[in-house]
């Protein structure tokens, strides 16, 4: 059975914009603190929808009750009995927000600014953007030595600048930084046919740049979510599925993608199968230099996508 704790400003607020947070066994809790420090000048302008997307932890369902009743925000925390996934997950989300824009960010990530929450708002007062990405960072990430591969990853491919970003709109687009006007989310939705991790939120953003302009700035957010190799090899094993549904729905748009291309020439090498599994150790080798390590990485999840297209 599904469950519903809202703090006290919920009843009374009237948002503008709606931050939506997705979590599985995740806890929140500093990202909620974060964001409520901007709660007096805010005066419920902004709300915050919670998803706990099946955790069925009552302990953490509690402590987020305690410290959501002590809150500036107007905040509701919704925790469903059973997963949905990533995709339907944020369409419930958008389903209970409130407001006329919709600012996804992922309980994993830190505002890098103390204004986050008011730069978002004046730029959904003064623009009215259909859809516009705030970039993200590793400044509050670890620099623990377990997770200096996927630092090095991140930064090269993803901590990406807006005007680099502005290049390719559609592919900078994540779900963990991303404003999305109410009546362009009605319009498409995210596709609830992708399961586990990866490429929902760029199929996504490819619809949606067919119909409506995709703007960039710099309002960044650390993502906190740093993984080891091999956390992050086995998110790139759910994701390379998907990656194919994404490249049979947009062959077109795909077939620009370095990463495309790249899986396709791998393919066409014998033995990928056991090439894979040796770029997969290869990366997991702690001796190995860092930079090599990440490339290795990359390779193996160029091979997961030359298996998968």
């Amino acid at each position: 059975m599904n469950a519903l704790i809202d703090s006290p400003a919920w009843a009374t607020a009237k948002p503008r914009v709606s931050v939506l947070t997705p979590f599985l066994r995740d806890d929140p809790s500093i990202l909620l603190a974060d964001l409520d420090a901007e709660s007096a000048p805010l005066n419920g302008a902004v709300e915050l929808v919670l998803l706990d997307d099946g955790t069925g932890d009552e302990e953490l369902t509690a402590r987020l009750t305690n410290q959501i009743r002590g809150l500036g925000l107007p905040v509701r925390l919704i925790s469903l009995s059973a997963n949905v996934g990533r995709a339907e997950g944020r369409n419930q989300l958008a389903a209970a927000a409130r407001g006329q824009f919709l600012l996804f960010l992922d309980s994993d990530m830190r505002p890098d600014g103390p204004s986050f929450l008011r730069d978002w708002l004046a730029l959904a007062d003064d623009q009215t953007p259909a859809v516009a990405f705030g970039g993200f960072s590793l400044k509050q990430a670890s620099d623990a030595p377990r997770f200096a591969v996927h630092r090095a990853v991140a930064a090269r491919s993803e901590c990406v600048p807006a005007v680099e970003r502005r290049l390719a709109p559609e592919k900078y687009v994540y779900t963990s930084n991303l404003l999305v006007r109410r009546d362009v989310f009605e319009a498409e939705a995210f596709d609830g046919g992708f399961t586990g991790w990866g490429w929902e939120d760029v199929e996504w953003a490819i619809r949606v740049s067919r119909r409506f302009p995709i703007l960039h700035i710099d309002n960044p957010a650390t993502h906190m979510g740093l993984d080891t190799v091999e956390a992050l090899a086995g998110k790139y094993e759910q994701a390379a599925p998907n990656f194919a549904r994404m490249a049979e729905r947009h062959p077109d748009v795909v077939a620009t993608y370095p990463s495309f291309r790249a899986a396709r020439g791998l393919k066409r090498i014998p033995g990928l199968l056991r090439l894979k599994g040796l770029l997969r150790a290869a990366a997991c080798t702690g001796w190995l230099p860092v930079k090599l390590r990440a490339f290795l990485l990359r390779l193996y999840r160029t091979a997961l996508y030359a298996e998968a297209v």
